[in-house]
């Protein structure tokens, strides 16, 4: 594996990672989600890597103010924000053959904000597309965790008070102590009978993250409408992933994904939670190791 730094325009400098040979036919490109880091498609990346029908190049990279990447002030905490730094990192580190782009949770929302803003790097350099656990839009009550009513106005009245103080301004990650952090998590992201590592590696990604990036990036996900831009995969083979338990994406959400992209697949995972690439890991390979296939193999007319 071979780290790299990508410095973008605005000089916030990307943690990448790259596996697999350079000389590949296909790269998948993967990007993770709010509060996660690289870490979370490392299992998924080392099956792509060593692949049955073929070993891809695999380039995973941490999102600014998440994981090993520079933090980045709170206006530059967006999606589109996001999204421009995914064309960078593509033109930096992967500026030619086809490209498959793996995308879970946020990532995935960053991923049609790339259709949105690029197109053209879409049109001219994507064969695949695989959104995994996220969601094209309605995701308004993401700043209450699914609250309503009088519970809603007391959660944000605490969050508030909070995130101004420096308790939170001035952490460096949530919490030093991951196992803290394994009932919520539990709760919250991972689905019925979670592994050993999907347990650890998400608590942990999780404490180590700056407890800014979770307020900074919170009023990007509550307005992330982005149904229209899904137009620009129609033409693509796209893989539709989710788990039956995602408390945080739940499957409704990809069914509206869906309703936008006919031709798409989607899979639903019983039992599992939102942390697919951690608690479903050979299944999300091979179903992205099939958009690499196809996009290495000739179609019939």
């Amino acid at each position: 594996m071979i780290s790299r730094r990508v410095v973008t325009r605005d000089g916030t400098g990307l943690h990448v990672e790259e596996s697999g040979p350079r000389d590949a036919a296909v790269t998948v490109l993967c990007a993770h989600g709010w509060t996660l880091d690289g870490r979370s498609w490392a299992p998924v990346a080392e099956i792509l890597g060593r692949g049955g029908a073929g070993p891809m190049r695999v380039i995973r990279y941490d999102h600014r103010a998440h994981g090993r990447s520079d933090d980045t002030p709170d206006a530059s905490k967006t999606i589109d924000q996001l999204a421009d730094d995914m064309a960078e990192v593509i033109e930096q580190v992967c500026p030619s053959g086809p490209l498959v782009l793996a995308g879970h949770s946020m990532g995935g929302m960053t991923t049609m904000a790339l259709a949105q803003r690029h197109p053209g790097v879409v049109a001219s350099r994507v064969a695949g597309v695989a959104l995994v656990a996220t969601a094209s839009g309605g995701l308004g009550a993401a700043a209450t965790l699914g609250l309503t009513g009088r519970p809603a106005q007391v959660f944000l009245a605490g969050k508030d008070r909070l995130e101004r103080s420096d308790l939170w301004v001035d952490r460096r990650a949530l919490t030093t102590h991951p196992r803290l952090l394994v009932p919520g998590m539990r709760a919250l992201l991972l689905g019925r009978r979670p592994g050993q590592l999907a347990v650890r590696a998400t608590c942990e990604e999780i404490a180590d993250c700056r407890p800014t990036t979770i307020s900074g990036f919170t009023p990007t996900l509550t307005t992330h409408e982005r149904d229209a831009a899904l137009a620009t995969f129609a033409e693509l083979p796209v893989e539709l992933m989710v788990g039956t338990r995602d408390r945080l994406t739940p499957p409704r959400f990809t069914r509206r994904i869906a309703a936008n992209l006919p031709t798409a697949r989607t899979t639903y995972f019983p039992g599992a939670g939102h942390m697919l690439p951690l608690e479903r890991v050979s299944e999300v390979a091979a179903r992205i190791a099939s958009l690499a296939h196809r996009a290495t193999v000739p179609q019939a007319a």
